[in-house]
């Protein structure tokens, strides 16, 4: 059986990325490697502090020859409308968690509701990735 190690989010500007998830999102830094021999490609990666064997790729939208330009330009203005995809995070508290993000500089762009599914609430990365903050209720539970 295989298991998930990490997911890719695009990114345009990875100082800007590695701020806004390990001082105002908590994560910390799994790797951070440039490797000169690949154009000083960086490899940067975070995740949360009690999920080690998960990361979040922070890519940076390649130049040509790795990605022709128009396609940069399609990837940076769905990740300016937010459509490039969304990271599902789970909390036992989500008032709680929403207020402690809040107080480190997050901005929402949803705040917690009641949900069918349990309490939810949503914000965006300083690049445009959309982010779903949900405490799940099972029925019945």
């Amino acid at each position: 059986m295989y298991k998930i190690a990490n997911a890719q989010l695009w990114v345009t500007d990875q100082d800007a990325a590695l701020e806004f998830y390990t001082r105002k999102l908590g994560m910390e830094v799994r790797m951070d490697v440039t490797l000169p021999e690949m154009g000083n490609f960086r490899w940067l990666t975070v995740g949360p502090a009690k999920q080690a064997d998960i990361a979040i790729v922070l890519m940076p939208i390649p130049d040509p020859p790795i990605m022709d330009a128009e396609s940069a330009q399609q990837v940076r203005g769905l990740l300016g409308k937010g459509f490039a995809g969304t990271i599902f995070l789970t909390t036992d508290d989500c008032q709680a968690e929403y207020q402690a993000l809040v107080d480190r500089g997050v901005e929402f762009i949803e705040k917690p509701e009641q949900r069918p599914y349990g309490i939810d609430c949503a914000f965006r990365d300083p690049s445009g990735n959309h982010f779903r903050l949900t405490q799940v209720q099972l029925p019945g539970a």
